[in-house]
């Protein structure tokens, strides 16, 4: 089947509309979906519904019912009333409806209800970009305008001049602000908001989904010094939160806020009709089991919809993705009709003046298409898209929704393709639609006891007031933490507090989304020195290495000079037909074995690890064809972590039994292993395969004993919880692997199971397979079949033994 030749192009007949075009579009993919071993693996049809409505609450200000009148609003959607009746009665609520669902208007009704009345009020909307703020920032400001007000709006953030931000502590009403400024920004510069904090009402939290795992437990410590500085100034603000579509909402949100929480989620919007098509690239050797790349299909599947004038966003997972496809599109536009400069990409690390500008011409119809990193996932208002084509999965059924939903966002007719890597998980989830359909969303998890992050806010909030005897901080008794920092040299104990003492300034040190606070600028030195661009400092040592080809809105750039000390990069624009791709080395070595107990001959264990990490070269990858076509070595700075991991011991006499391979193909086979396990653990604790890494230890004895144990290791320092539960997991874990291998139909190895045959050698199917024969016994007929997930615990504690997603 040669999908790319069947596809209709009506571009050029000007009497078909919008809605006809999709409509075709879908209907030849029915077409496809009906062939024998179709790449089309699942057309799902949701149809439109209409909305459920009612009155507008007798408390809403003439004012503002004259804004709603205006904009045709006569009556509200049912949970947007039900929402704020209770919030107008002082109750914490947590809205969850659909994208699009009106949920914006959900938290700005009761806010500008309350600030009408009270012009002394104050509140604070927290986002978790800086884009999604400045998006409702300009919703707000439109409402205020409208109702003739002098109600005070004003975004808080890195990007906000230094002269505007004394301006906007005295006068602001609202603040729109993300957490790291909060944390950075705000917090610890307290005094300067008294009068902001003293008249604090409301603090509302969009997005509340995205805030699980590891950002998730630094907002709950975050949100402990937001209610410390508040008591302190004798406010006690109410909580409104707004999520899309999780299996526990209020938990988190209770978790988060450790506050009770009303739960609202009947959606009473009208929903647009959405056809969401499942695309499996098709295999081009069924040897290896290699598929078409699924870049190169995402890039058909966009063109298509472009062709037929239909406005189309591409997620890419990844920043590389990203600027990989916008190169494909600018040079097949190019080729065409269509000007290149109407597909254009979107990610963190562009200027806020180019984001705020591609914002605007999608929303005017300026851009055809915007290729976008999980920076566009959120509720930006991007006005009325066609599709949205996902090259890749996202790795929650969540983000999948979340993504899909940024098409038809005004009731109109939409499609969104999910077009699948040969990754595992993304393979698992397109050959099994109904596991991504017909399941119920996930749940969000937290672990805000992680010593290291617990620890970090403590000393921000020593620093940001004195730590009282006694005081409280979540559930925890701070007197041993507190003695240990006072040991160290950041506290002293004098009349019944600890008081920071130590010069520095402990927010600096603490990044709420990484591993590191460090930023790395990129510097472009082809003409007159200008930054481009900035890069998180785990991500820069892998895309700014000297030699290294740096991707920036479709223009590849040199790195000419990469200095550590002074976090800078300083690169020049070139035209070259390649991209660069590191390779680094991984050890990981164990602190403290905390459990253990013996496995069919080998060993099952969980503690406390040492990673170390360097990258050692780089590949040079030819665009179109991905061919290797040179390498490099590097040296650059080794990272150490501390963190916890699950890991497999094989001694010497469980590998006997592999007699018949070699020790070099026994330790590829235990690599190619790894690659499963990490995939089938990702999809049993709800998290991305990127929160596990996968290393292979050996362990010597005597110069001549091969006895190497096998890690499963969480990717954060002082681990997130996912550990302990795999160990108790593991013979499930190990069945549904081998039940993963087993049913992969490749001969030697591919990117669907153990890895390719390359990496793994011609026997590492062989070997893992054998490996996990040993390990389990006969084969279980279900092993094949879903990974099942425990049944979610009432707290969030991670000591429940179920970790976040």
């Amino acid at each position: 089947m040669n999908l790319s030749l069947g596809f209709p192009d009506f571009s050029k007949d000007l009497s078909l509309s919008p809605r006809q075009s999709l409509e075709s579009v879908v209907s030849h993919f029915r077409e496809v979906h009906r062939e024998p071993d179709s790449a089309v693996r699942a057309i799902h049809h949701q149809p439109p519904s209409e909305g459920v409505f009612a009155d507008i609450p007798a408390a809403v200000d003439p004012r503002l019912r004259d804004v709603l009148a205006a904009r045709g609003i006569a009556r509200l959607y049912s949970h947007q009333a039900e929402a704020f009746d209770r919030i107008h009665g002082g109750r914490n609520v947590v809205i969850v409806t659909p994208t699009a669902s009106g949920k914006t208007l959900c938290y700005n009704l009761p806010v500008l209800n309350l600030l009408l009345n009270d012009p002394g009020a104050r509140a604070m909307y927290l986002f978790p970009t800086k884009a999604l703020a400045e998006d409702q920032l300009h919703e707000f400001h439109s409402v205020v305008e409208e109702m003739g007000s002098d109600i005070r709006a004003f975004t808080y953030d890195g990007d906000t001049p230094q002269d505007a931000r004394r301006a906007i502590r005295q006068r602001a009403n609202v603040v729109l602000t993300n957490p790291d400024m909060l944390h950075s920004g705000i917090l610890p510069h307290h005094t300067r908001w008294a009068r902001y904090f003293e008249n604090l009402r409301y603090i509302v939290i969009d997005e509340l989904h995205y805030y699980r795992g590891v950002y998730g437990s630094h907002l709950a410590n975050l949100l402990r010094r937001l209610r410390r500085i508040c008591e302190f100034y004798n406010s006690r603000p109410q909580f409104i939160c707004c999520s899309a579509t999780i299996a526990n909402p209020r938990e988190l949100a209770e978790a988060l806020v450790e506050a009770p929480f009303e739960l609202i989620d009947r959606n009473g919007a009208p929903r647009g009709e959405k056809f969401f098509i499942f695309y499996n690239p098709p295999v081009v050797n069924r040897q290896l089991g290699i598929r078409r790349s699924y870049i190169a299909e995402s890039r058909r599947m966009a063109l298509k919809f472009i062709e037929n004038k239909l406005q189309t966003l591409v997620f890419a997972n990844n920043r590389l993705a990203t600027e990989i496809l916008v190169t494909y599109l600018k040079d097949a536009c190019d080729r065409g009709p269509i000007p290149s400069d109407s597909v254009r990409g979107y990610r963190g690390g562009y200027l806020p003046r180019e984001r705020r500008e591609i914002e605007r011409k999608l929303r005017d119809g300026e851009i055809r298409a915007v290729v976008a990193t999980n920076a566009l996932e959120l509720g930006i208002d991007i006005g009325s898209l066609d599709a949205v084509v996902m090259a890749g999965y996202p790795g929650t059924i969540a983000s999948s929704w979340q993504r899909a939903g940024r098409a038809g966002r005004r009731q109109g007719t939409s499609a969104a393709v999910m077009v699948a890597s040969s990754a595992p998980l993304d393979q698992y989830i397109v050959e099994h639609p109904g596991y991504f359909f017909e399941r119920s969303p996930e749940h969000a998890y937290i672990n805000p006891q992680n010593l290291e992050i617990l620890l970090a806010h403590v000393k921000c909030a020593a620093f940001e007031l004195p730590l009282r005897d006694g005081e409280p901080f979540g559930p925890h008794d701070l007197s041993e933490i507190c003695r240990f920092l006072e040991e160290t040299g950041f506290l002293h104990h004098s009349a019944g507090a600890f008081h920071w003492t130590s010069d520095t300034y402990p927010a600096d040190a603490t990044s709420l989304r990484s591993i590191s606070s460090d930023n790395f600028v990129v510097v472009d030195i082809t003409a007159e020195p200008k930054v481009i661009a900035e890069v998180a400092y785990t991500t820069a040592l892998t895309t700014l290495h000297e030699k290294a080809i740096y991707l920036h809105e479709a223009r590849q750039y040199h790195v000419e000079r990469f200095d550590y000390t002074e976090r800078k990069a300083y690169v020049k624009s070139v035209d070259c037909d390649y991209y660069t791709d590191a390779i680094d080395y991984t050890q990981v070595k164990t602190l403290e074995e905390v459990e253990s107990d013996a496995l069919s001959g080998a060993r099952r264990a969980h503690g406390d690890v040492r990673v170390n990490r360097q990258i050692v070269g780089f590949k040079k990858i030819k665009f179109y064809t991905n061919e290797n076509v040179g390498a490099g070595n590097l040296n650059m700075p080794e990272q150490e972590m501390h963190t916890t991991a699950f890991w497999l011991h094989f001694p010497a006499d469980f590998l006997s039994r592999l007699a018949e391979f070699t020790p070099t193909e026994r330790q590829s086979g235990i690599n190619g292993l790894g690659n499963a396990l990490r995939t089938v653990a990702a999809l049993l604790l709800m998290c991305d395969p990127r929160d596990l890494g996968v290393a292979l230890s050996e362990k010597v004895e005597g110069g001549t004993l091969f006895e190497p144990n096998l890690y499963l290791y969480d990717m954060y320092p002082g681990g997130i919880g996912q550990s302990a539960p795999l160990f108790r997991m593991a013979t499930d874990l190990l069945q549904k692997t081998r039940g993963l291998i087993s049913a992969c139909p490749c001969e030697a190895g591919c990117p669907s199971c153990v890895g390719p045959a390359g990496e793994v050698g011609e026997r590492g199917k062989s070997v893992a397979q054998r490996i996990l024969s040993e390990l389990t016994g006969p084969l279980q007929p279900e092993s094949a079949s879903a990974p099942t997930q425990s049944p979610a615990p009432n707290s969030l504690d991670p000591t429940s033994g179920t970790p976040h997603p």
